[in-house]
């Protein structure tokens, strides 16, 4: 095996895992970290042919069946390094990612078993198995994590539960009640483990709301922190959109439900993200597409309460949100009212909606002059020219939705990088 093939095992696995230290020390998503270790992978894959191809091309290329305790797992290995580079590809992933997910790991598995027999079989090999004893440290740390995250959200103090309510729109709302309370902040995400529904699945959703509740059931007096800590307990808030999969199995669900909502077993994995602050920026555009709004509404409830009491620097806040139709305004309506009632919102916040796809032209109407309305969909560079125009500060630019909606997003921060200071963040979920 290539001296280099094995020090590459490390990052590929590091790399893969949702509890990345690199993540918080770097300050780069997990978004990113996946596609790096797509290309980790590629190199692995273009390695161990190279390394099985030498073996056959000092015999004369004379095919001979892989046998034996050294070669036969080496082969199995370079085998399962394949596989896993063809059924990664981006067609096979995307349309069938459940599929896909198990496949890789038991993939992945075969090639780490393989690799680690095969430099067993070799004395002079001793040396490199400290790289597979580390990819198993790493994927054992990983999953170890995770179930503990899951632990400790949901065991401990009072029981949690989870209601589901059907939207318009083809959405429900997801509202869970956490054993303990989480550290919570803007722009995290979690992932959502609902046996009835999906059995073993995990699926990341934004957290759209964070609030704290106390447990009514709780008659202890409190007399130390423990004894608070136990009785607290918070509210997170998840919009699903309906699609394919688990996501249209909860819809359905849902909707067929006695008033249109029920209670299920949800485990949240979490929370993940919420590494990117808005506090210094003097001015905020945040963009959304569609069920994207999940990510920008706690920044606007941070933000703003900020703002109210002095602790941020921010003094403009532009939310642009584009809908298909107005009842999807549904989706974040409590939330919103909240927001909107909030000191001094009027002073820093302003809301510009747009409807893609109205049915007729009285749905289209703007509750006030810093709530608006328009049909159509936006002039990004229009209206990142005019917020340049009354820029306070440093301004961030961020946008959650649909891909062609961050392209058109980054383009127009490109374009405009040589008028003023703007810093782009774009958040996604990439597979």
């Amino acid at each position: 095996m290539p001296l280099t093939l094995h020090p590459f095992q490390v990052p590929l696995f590091l790399l893969a895992g949702r509890n990345n230290p690199l993540i918080p020390l770097l300050n780069i998503s997990f978004d990113t970290y996946n596609l790096i270790h797509r290309w980790f992978g590629r190199i692995v894959i273009l390695e161990a042919l190279a390394h099985t191809l030498a073996h056959y091309g000092k015999n004369g290329w004379v095919f001979t069946p892989p046998a034996g305790n050294f070669i036969l797992p080496g082969f199995i290995a370079t085998c399962s390094f394949v596989f896993l580079g063809i059924q990664a590809s981006s067609p096979l992933r995307h349309a069938f990612y459940e599929i896909f997910k198990a496949l890789h790991i038991l993939a992945a598995t075969a090639a780490v078993v393989g690799l680690y027999y095969h430099l067993s079989a070799s004395p002079g090999l001793f040396k490199w198995l400290c790289y597979v004893y580390g990819v198993i440290a790493i994927w054992s740390f990983d999953r170890t994590y995770r179930i503990w995250r899951v632990i400790r959200s949901h065991v401990g103090g009072s029981r949690s539960r989870t209601i589901v309510e059907a939207l318009p729109g083809n959405a429900v709302r997801l509202t869970m009640t956490l054993a303990r309370p989480w550290n919570a902040a803007p722009g995290q995400h979690a992932y959502l483990y609902m046996p009835a529904i999906s059995y073993w699945q995990s699926h990341p959703f934004s957290v759209a709301w964070y609030d704290g509740v106390e447990d009514v059931k709780s008659d202890r007096l409190a007399t130390t922190n423990q004894d608070l800590l136990a009785m607290q307990q918070q509210r997170v808030s998840f919009i699903i959109r309906g699609r394919t999969g688990m996501t249209d199995s909860l819809y359905k669900k849902a909707v067929a439900a006695p008033g249109g909502r029920f209670e299920t077993s949800c485990f949240a994995e979490g929370p993940y993200g919420g590494h990117h602050s808005f506090d210094s920026y003097g001015t905020v555009v945040l963009f959304a597409g569609g069920v994207g709004i999940t990510h920008p509404v706690p920044y606007i409830k941070h933000l703003v309460e900020g703002y109210s009491e002095g602790t941020v620097a921010t003094r403009r806040i532009l939310l642009v949100w584009t809908i298909q139709t107005p009842e999807h305004l549904e989706w974040i309506r409590p939330w919103m009212t909240e927001i909107l009632g909030m000191d001094k919102r009027r002073d820093v916040l302003r809301i510009m909606l747009f409807v893609s796809q109205p049915r007729s032209t009285k749905e289209i109407h703007s509750p006030s002059s810093t709530v608006q309305m328009f049909p159509g969909r936006p002039n990004i560079n229009t209206l990142l020219g005019m917020e340049q125009e009354h820029q306070v500060g440093a301004m961030a630019v961020t946008v959650c939705g649909p891909g062609a909606l961050s392209d058109e997003v980054r383009l127009a921060v490109r374009n405009r990088q040589d008028r003023s200071h703007i810093d782009f963040i774009e958040e996604a979920f990439t597979w």
